[in-house]
């Protein structure tokens, strides 16, 4: 029970890798826009890329949590 427990957590943290890689594709995008405002549309759509699929990982780390933490 405990190690399965211990597993759900773990897997919960990866929100914490994709709340990390979220910041850096903003963060990214803020700063080329800024740099080259002409391009605006193409940044913005892949910063967007980018996060949607960092919360896809935080979603399946969540996804395993829950699974190992009801033994399914």
């Amino acid at each position: 029970m405990s190690l399965t427990a211990l597993g759900a957590g773990i897997a919960v943290l990866s929100a914490v890798g994709a709340a990390l890689g979220i910041g850096l594709a903003a963060k990214g995008g803020a700063e080329a826009i800024a740099r080259q405002p002409e391009k605006e549309g193409s940044i913005r759509s892949l910063a967007f890329l980018g996060m949607v699929l960092c919360e896809a990982c935080a979603i399946y780390g969540l996804l395993i949590a829950i699974l190992l933490f009801t033994k399914v």
